[in-house]
């Protein structure tokens, strides 16, 4: 360990343990890090037994129920932070930082909220998740072009895709706090983004830091005739807690008129691009639960 900040790494699981054991071996070989803590979502894969027997820089807590991404890191933060962090890394279990990347993001000591590249482990040259920069009139789908819109320090000002190997200060979550625990998955991370950025973190990407994850998939099914798209999911756990957080989202920071025009995509996409009245019903229940401050709903779609 370095004489630097004190770096504790936060790692959310749920019933991936082949997954998380590459994540923990891969970081335990990174030497600017403290202390490795892995939250456990309740798995039943054996992933808290695995954890009981770890010792050492790897400290392992296995939650009573599923509390899903969001309460996993609001837990894990909290936790860094308790234990003294100066700094947290927070990453899902499916990915994996390349060796050099917490060294690169620590080149950029003057930035509050900051993370990699996240690319896909199959082709490193294409974004997982596709980045659309402040200002911008289309999303950036490989690392060339987020290469060529760097400025001349390396990076990418005022956005970063959380949690997948973002750097986050102590001092930043003091300020503002840890993620939305109720929302269960889907907008926590961009909610907290969004949160920091209200509270005016130094918000970045560090181009040269790199963090592969298995590729996703189209995020978004065209619609209006290719004009648009939008997040359709077969699940329906996941579109429930999208059309509720992202609601939200929209209302809390950009205002009902943004929020009321994510409902009337919503129902068109679900009538005349997709037909499903059983969507509808879902995302009418969704976003009522939304309205009332209810978090309890996604629990029926649980499996």
């Amino acid at each position: 360990m370095s004489e630097g900040p004190r770096i504790i790494a936060v790692v959310v699981t749920f019933d991936r343990l082949a997954l998380v054991q590459r994540l923990v071996e891969t970081l335990e070989r990174t030497p600017e890090l403290a202390e490795i803590l892995v939250v456990d979502n309740a798995s039943t894969d054996g992933t808290g037994e695995w954890l009981a027997g770890l010792d050492g820089s790897v400290l392992g807590r296995t939650l009573a129920t599923n509390t899903g991404g969001a309460g996993g890191f609001a837990t894990g933060l909290s936790w860094a932070v308790e234990r003294g962090a100066d700094l947290v890394w927070l990453m899902d279990d499916d990915g994996v930082p390349a060796e050099d990347c917490l060294a690169t993001l620590l080149r950029h000591d003057d930035l509050d909220f900051w993370g990699p590249v996240v690319v896909d482990e199959a082709d490193p040259s294409r974004l997982v998740f596709s980045i659309r920069p402040p200002g911008a009139t289309s999303p950036f789908t490989t690392y060339a072009e987020v290469a060529a819109a760097a400025d001349d320090t390396g990076v990418l000002r005022d956005i970063v895709i959380p949690f997948n190997g973002v750097l986050v200060t102590a001092a930043l979550v003091e300020r503002i706090g840890v993620p939305r625990a109720e929302f269960f998955i889907w907008g926590d991370d961009h909610e907290y983004r969004l949160r920091a950025e209200a509270a005016g973190a130094r918000i970045a990407t560090v181009v040269a830091a790199r963090f592969e994850h298995p590729a996703v998939g189209a995020l978004g099914t065209p619609m209006l005739r290719g004009r648009m798209t939008y997040n359709d999911s077969p699940s329906d756990l996941k579109h429930y807690c999208m059309a509720r957080n992202n609601l939200l989202n929209l209302r809390d920071y950009r205002g009902w008129l943004f929020a009321l025009a994510f409902v009337a995509k919503t129902l068109w996409f679900y009538t005349f691009t997709r037909p499903s009245a059983s969507r509808v019903v879902l995302s009418l229940r969704a976003w009522w639960a939304a309205v009332r401050g209810d978090f309890t709903g996604h629990q029926r779609y649980l499996r």
